[in-house]
């Protein structure tokens, strides 16, 4: 399962954002105007959906506005050159990280580039909220944000809704030099409340029914009938880190003395109790005292909006899954108020601006039709300060395959889409008896239902229910790393010029061959008490790389890897490093038996009985070499020994 942020920005897919090797999408273009001084425009700052024809009119003057105006700092194209030099083994400048104090200097913004975008939305009569190392906060009326920022503010309709947005392009003055980033919030799609809230109670328990296998194929569904001519096992009760380990090749690393943060939203209550719990039932080392710590907002807000409560089982799954294949790693954990874009731009900042950590698991997104420039920029931006200091980010690259079945629009998931993150897609697992390895295949389900009978599948193979995100961007040029190794005709399906392929890396994902994770649950006589299930999704991938980094960078003699894209396709093609992940990995179909709690429960709902087949991800393909659905495949017995002095 994978939670998905807030769609802050309606609307399809922009033509462009920010290369590679530029980080100034919206630094500005001067135009004169005959009736002021020079501005530069924020491309990006209009979102598609506000057309002529959706037009409503302008918006109230006295309506409010509350925007974040980025700043570009002093160097915006430096960082992205320098981000990129130091993440780049070939490059001379490789490992030569900066701290946070020495990136803030080298490209931060100035005290006066503050002071001027300050004075400047002061004087046109917004009011100065809030101001960090990466932006300006504003509110106030239409009014005044229309003279800011050098655009009416318009009414438009989308869908059977009606929200604001600039009626054009919006504008900073030139007299700023560039001073300015982007500017988001001008367009209140979704609306977004301000109240503060509580956190809710956990959700109702959820619980598997059985049969299981312990491990791959070790119960055999020999009662319900043949799949592709044969019986099949029984999905597994859910891996643990005893299985996980040896499966990407941790051997006798443990991640010690690397920092490893996560970041949802909200804040499971019982968070230390659960991993505590999960750790000492299933043979994991015991946390030490201050090896797990909170990094939390001082409020809440939009908690049903979001579904808070949902995202506990997020950073449970995360923390234990860390811990299971890196236990001696130090794992933060960044809780954002909200799911909004807003609130987990914050939370990555933090991060960044105080390097709690070296490596960073990201298991939510959006899909790229919702993301517009002005945010990509922002979160760029981050990106590449991380970059410079030797952090990486790893984003779960979706459960919906290639979006078809679930947006109607073939296309990839965003932060996921960015080229400044690793973007990590999923497999199905086979561990076997003894905790070996058997096989992956790309993480792709169908599903059949047993027919009334009982003699034979409804329909098999069935319909697709959910598989590994990927595909190619619609927006974001293809990375240096990714040339002469992705294959052309993924590269320019959207674009001659070619794009950013997603993913990069892969690990486990399927739910039906997924972890084991144990989570205070509601049940429903209203007590609250630890409980277990088998969960998947690339939510799970995630966070599983992100522990194999730090197992790598352990291997590294502690040294920070960093942005791993250039590294970890610089090893694409070497001998016993990756997995070649295929959709049919022992040549004949493979499927599951299942059977479940209609209620989630309990039986007194019922069972259903179903089978899913595995390695069907929609329209995409996991093939011999690079794929879509796995990227360069998944860490081999030599991946993370392949860092050792390196």
């Amino acid at each position: 399962m994978r939670s998905n942020r807030a769609k802050t920005r309606a609307g399809v897919s922009m033509a462009a954002t920010l290369p590679m090797i530029a980080g100034a999408l919206a630094l500005g273009i001067p135009a004169a105007h005959a009736d002021g001084p020079a501005r530069n425009a924020l491309t990006g700052t209009r979102p598609l959906w506000a057309t002529a024809k959706a037009d409503k009119g302008a918006a109230a003057d006295s309506a409010r506005v509350n925007a974040r105006v980025y700043l570009a700092g002093r160097d915006a194209a430096g960082l992205a050159a320098y981000a990129k030099a130091v993440s780049d083994p070939a490059s001379p400048l490789y490992g030569k990280h900066l701290s946070a104090e020495q990136a803030q200097a080298r490209f931060g913004a100035t005290k006066a580039q503050v002071s001027a975008v300050k004075s400047w939305l002061r004087s046109a009569g917004l009011t100065v909220t809030g101001v960090t190392a990466h932006y300006v906060a504003v509110s106030g009326d239409v009014a005044a944000a229309e003279k800011a920022f050098g655009t009416q503010l318009h009414n438009y309709a989308k869908g059977k809704r009606t929200y604001r947005a600039p009626a054009k392009t919006a504008s900073a003055p030139a007299s700023l030099r560039g001073a300015v980033l982007t500017v988001s919030g001008l367009d209140n799609a979704p609306h977004k409340s301000d109240h503060d809230e509580q956190l809710p109670p956990p959700d109702a328990v959820f619980k598997n029914a059985g049969p299981f296998s312990s491990y791959f194929g070790s119960n055999t569904a020999s009662s319900l009938p043949d799949a592709y001519g044969h019986k099949i096992p029984y999905a597994v009760k859910g891996y643990t880190g005893k299985q996980l380990r040896p499966a990407y090749g941790a051997g006798k690393y443990t991640g010690k003395h690397v920092r490893v943060a996560i970041t949802d939203a909200y804040a499971s209550p019982t968070i230390a109790y659960d991993a505590g719990s999960y750790a000492k039932k299933h043979g994991d080392a015991a946390w030490k005292t201050g090896q797990l710590h909170q990094v939390l907002p001082a409020d809440y807000t939009k908690t049903e909006e979001c579904g808070a409560s949902g995202w506990y089982g997020e950073e449970t799954l995360d923390v234990e899954a860390v811990h299971a294949v890196a236990p001696n790693a130090d794992v933060t954990y960044v809780g954002a108020a909200s799911c909004y874009d807003d609130d987990l731009l914050d939370s990555l900042s933090k991060i960044v601006d105080n390097h709690l950590a070296d490596i960073v698991s990201n298991s939510w997104g959006d899909v790229e039709g919702n993301q517009t420039p002005d945010l990509a920029a922002a979160y760029d931006q981050v990106f590449q300060f991380g970059a410079v200091q030797g952090i990486g980010f790893y984003f779960s690259s979706g459960d919906d395959g290639d979006q078809v079945a679930a947006s109607g629009v073939k296309q990839v998931d965003t932060p996921a889409n960015s080229a400044w993150v690793t973007a990590v897609g999923g497999t199905s697992l086979a561990v076997g008896k003894g905790d070996k390895y058997q096989w992956e295949t790309g993480w792709g389900t169908q599903k059949a239902n047993l027919s009334a009978d009982g003699k034979s599948w409804d329909a098999f193979p069935g319909a697709f229910t959910s598989g590994a995100g990927g595909g190619t961007s619609k927006t974001v040029p293809q990375p240096y790393y990714q040339q002469g190794i992705v294959p052309k005709k993924l590269a320019t399906a959207n674009n001659k010029a070619g794009n950013r392929v997603v993913p990069d890396i892969a690990a486990i994902a399927d739910p039906n061959t997924g972890f084991l994770v144990g989570q205070t649950q509601t049940f429903p006589d209203g007590t609250q008490r630890y409980s277990e299930y088998r969960i998947g999704g690339t939510s799970l991938a995630a966070p599983v790389i992100a522990a194999v980094q730090a197992l790598a960078q352990e291997a590294r003699g502690g040294k920070a890897i960093g942005f791993a894209n250039p590294s970890i396709y610089q090893r694409y093609g070497k001998k016993g490093v990756f997995h070649d992940v295929t959709d049919n990995p022992t040549g004949s179909g493979l499927a599951v038996a299942r059977t479940d709690f209609v209620n989630g429960l309990d039986a007194s709902g019922g069972l259903a009985t179903s089978v899913r087949v595995l390695g069907k991800d929609s329209s995409l393909h996991a093939v011999k070499g690079y794929d879509d659905v796995t990227g360069v495949g998944s860490p081999s017995n030599g991946y993370v020994q392949s860092y050792k002095g390196h």
